[in-house]
């Protein structure tokens, strides 16, 4: 298959208001595609399309605000965006939220809502607009799913089952597309330095004091440029790849789940526990203390250790020590 030819094409985009989002419509942009942006965050939205039209003058911009858990709203957007474009180029569902807290922490109202906008309107976007994609040669389709995609710690029931499904629906999709000449390409996101942290839905039964505490810790991981994730994904989708993992704190934790498919989690709170200091080697034993660690679902590191994290749109939840998860077979800080 040819590599995707992005000039001239017209791009579907959306989460567009922030984040990676918006550097993707900034990246489609300069690459020379007409984009059609979708989010619920109409101001975000707005700066988002005022920065690309004062940069790139000679784009088409196309808006819908909308919230993807309104399944309504979404196939009302859908059924608009393809009467008024029976050809797309490229889709990219890149929405995604975050809800802080274990499967009994969170109602199944919350659970679900987690669903509707992480996967089923992934899947209803897609089915309106597989047919505009047919139509046009050489066609991309992008879904964004997560490092919870690819492992799935305790305390992200709700996130890691929807970044699962995408996963699934996407590489099925890959296989069944290819006749059609139609490239897909699932992505991983590692840490990338996001609002998701702080705007993630906490759960009902969630400690908001230990909520806090692990939301502060696991934002120091969020290292990465959205807009370096942004150029890996295009790069990818532009080449044709399968499957974009993106940052160290994507690729080894995926290492690991090969590996060790069903201990991984053990392995992960081993990685938790706090280093002694140096001066131990030479000293009396000090006082132990444990530093808490944010329960993000990735693991958070305490002691200097390197552990995975979401940058996409991974929940926060409650925070735990290192030791204490250690304990509990099969559950990670």
């Amino acid at each position: 298959m040819r590599d995707l030819v992005l000039p001239g094409g017209t791009a579907v985009l959306t989460g567009a208001a922030s984040g990676i989002g918006a550097a993707l419509a900034h990246g489609l942009a300069r690459r020379g595609a007409d984009l059609v942006l979708l989010d619920r965050d109409a101001d975000g939205l707005a700066a988002t399309v005022a920065a690309i039209r004062a940069a790139y003058p000679d784009r088409q911009v196309e808006t819908h605000v909308v919230d993807l858990a309104d399944a309504d709203a979404t196939d009302r957007v859908a059924a608009e965006i393809h009467r008024a474009h029976p050809r797309i180029r490229l889709l990219i569902n890149n929405a995604g939220v975050a809800l802080g807290g274990r499967f009994d922490e969170v109602t199944l109202e919350e659970f679900l809502w987690v669903i509707e906008i992480n996967f089923r309107a992934v899947v209803r976007l897609t089915h309106a607009l597989l047919p505009a994609l047919k139509a046009e040669p050489g066609a991309h389709l992008v879904n964004v799913s997560s490092l919870f995609g690819l492992i799935a710690p305790a305390g992200q029931a709700a996130y890691a089952a929807s970044k699962f499904a995408v996963r699934g629906f996407t590489e099925a999709l890959r296989h069944e597309l290819v006749d059609d000449g139609i490239g897909v390409t699932s992505v991983h996101p590692g840490g990338i330095r996001t609002r998701i942290a702080a705007s993630a839905r906490v759960g009902s039964g969630v400690s908001r004091e230990e909520y806090e505490a692990g939301r502060k810790q696991f934002e120091k991981l969020l290292t990465i440029d959205p807009a370096v994730a942004a150029e890996v994904i295009l790069r990818g989708a532009q080449r044709r790849r399968g499957r974009v993992l993106i940052g160290w704190s994507a690729k080894l934790p995926d290492l690991l789940a090969r590996v060790a498919p069903a201990g991984y989690g053990r392995v992960l709170a081993l990685g938790m526990r706090p280093s002694r200091p140096a001066a131990a080697v030479t000293e009396a034993p000090a006082p132990r203390t444990e530093a808490p660690a944010g329960r993000a679902g990735a693991d958070v590191p305490v002691g200097g250790a390197e552990v995975p994290t979401s940058g996409a749109d991974a929940p926060v939840p409650a925070a735990r020590t290192g030791e204490e998860a250690a304990r509990e077979p099969g559950r990670t800080a």
